[in-house]
């Protein structure tokens, strides 16, 4: 059997960024701040990206703009958005499936193929960057928003160690099994960045501020310094 290319999730999703991409710079005044979090598993991030949210809500114009945090909130809204079951949410990961397997479960409906799904979030996270006052944790964030002057791009880090260590104590995990998630939840997110945006996460040329969490304790001020001194020259 042919595959067609247009069942490739990445053709699709380049042309489909494009298209969306172009129509939401055309439409960016007044543009409001947002920011994106890229992450290794173990750095941290949702207690960052919750305590960033609380800073900036407390800090920026005295409160009058409520931020939210979308990680796992950023798939249920798009699940929701384009009437899938919002129990997927549970089954999907950022990762590469094999393409035999994404056609049957696109033929028998079992889950959205990526060639589907991607897109969609793709259209949320725009949606949410140009609406502003989100932080968008993950799914490729960094790349979809790359050319929206309005977002400010994260990256936090650490030592494989100090990731597998921190995830051993939140999700009460073996050394063992702590270290096979955290190598297991690594790979899938590369896999994901570079079959559906053509991108490595470890460039750092695609964000403005990176932090080794392992030796920025004060990681939330810093990132709520940065931003707000990136946001006051829109």
């Amino acid at each position: 059997m042919t595959i067609p290319v247009e069942k490739s999730s990445a053709y699709v999703i380049s042309h489909f960024k494009n298209q969306h991409e172009r129509a939401a710079t055309a439409h960016l005044q007044p543009l409001k701040p947002a920011i994106t979090v890229s992450h290794q598993t173990g750095a941290g991030v949702h207690e960052i990206a919750e305590r960033l949210a609380h800073v900036l809500q407390t800090t920026e114009f005295k409160g009058r703009h409520a931020w939210a945090v979308f990680d796992r909130q950023l798939m249920e809204k798009t699940l929701v958005e384009h009437r899938w079951p919002k129990e997927l949410a549970e089954k999907i990961m950022e990762d590469r499936r094999p393409f035999i397997d994404e056609l049957m479960d696109d033929l028998f409906d079992l889950r959205p193929p990526s060639w589907v799904l991607v897109p969609q979030v793709v259209e949320t996270m725009l949606r949410l960057a140009i609406a502003g006052h989100a932080i968008l944790v993950g799914h490729g964030a960094t790349v979809v928003t790359a050319k929206l002057p309005n977002v400010f791009h994260v990256r936090l880090t650490g030592s494989l160690p100090r990731r597998i260590e921190r995830v051993q104590k939140f999700r009460n995990l073996t050394p063992v099994d702590a270290a096979k998630f955290v190598r297991k939840e690594d790979r899938g997110r590369e896999k994901y960045f570079k079959a559906h945006f053509h991108a490595r996460l470890d460039n750092e040329l695609l964000y403005d501020l990176v932090i080794n969490t392992d030796r920025v304790s004060n990681a939330v001020a810093v990132i709520a310094e940065g931003a707000l001194r990136f946001f006051s020259t829109l």
